[in-house]
């Protein structure tokens, strides 16, 4: 993949990546981060014919969206567990086999949703993960080429701030290398196992059947799009 021609080489004094406490000034473009595994599942699941996804900042809000729109499937997690009342949990895995042409979603994570929220005044505000990072470099680049931009990293652990990095190499006009950004994922999930280990097995997330998506840098060609509205952000797949 290539993004030379049409892209502007940005200078450093337009790139920010932060955490999830950070203040990001209005009028910048917002690129947040979920690697493992908030914004691959919501990739797959536009991958399986979603046609848009309701992000809300918690799972309350996510109950009370579905119940203003229950034909809407209610995704995601609390604690990295699928609440029992959802219809699926924050899986890529379980979104390659669900049955989702022409449906509407809601998702509702700890961390990946919840860093949509935060930012009520972008200039645009786009969701991101390994597996669509290359389409979101490339819309940033014909859309906004000349505008500053903030990264978000939703998480702690490795694999955002890997991901931070090798979007900001290719909207810089470099050649990150895939390799760095996978050992970075693998990084954040040894980081995630360490912390799950602690806790009982029945609190215990499972993502091993997750890491083979979330590790498949560029399989989706789509950038993920959000539209702020009050309580949530509604995102659309774009291709590009």
């Amino acid at each position: 993949m290539s993004l030379r021609i049409g892209l502007l080489r940005r200078t450093i004094s337009a790139v920010s990546i932060v955490g999830m406490d950070a203040e990001v000034p209005a009028g910048r473009i917002v690129v947040v981060i979920d690697v493992i595994r908030a914004f691959t599942t919501a990739a797959v699941a536009f991958e399986r014919g979603v046609t848009e996804i309701a992000c809300a900042p918690s799972v309350e809000v996510g109950r009370g969206l579905r119940r203003l729109h229950p034909d809407r499937l209610l995704v995601g997690e609390a604690n990295g567990l699928k609440p029992p009342d959802f219809d699926f949990g924050n899986s890529p895995f379980e979104m390659s086999t669900a049955q989702l042409d022409g449906r509407r979603l809601i998702q509702a994570t700890s961390n990946g949703t919840l860093g949509l929220a935060r930012c009520p005044n972008p200039a645009a505000l786009l969701a991101v993960s390994a597996v669509n990072v290359g389409a979101t470099a490339r819309w940033i680049a014909c859309n906004h080429a000349d505008v500053p931009y903030t990264l978000i990293c939703t998480g702690r652990t490795a694999e955002d701030w890997a991901c931070a990095r090798y979007l900001a190499g290719l909207l810089d006009g470099s050649a990150p290398a895939r390799a760095d950004l996978v050992t970075g994922i693998m990084d954040g999930a040894t980081e995630h196992a360490h912390h799950y280990a602690q806790l009982p097995a029945s609190e215990r997330p499972d993502v091993s059947r997750d890491l083979r998506f979330c590790c498949d840098v560029d399989r989706s060609s789509f950038a993920m799009v959000g539209e702020v509205h009050k309580d949530h952000v509604v995102l659309v797949k774009v291709p590009c």
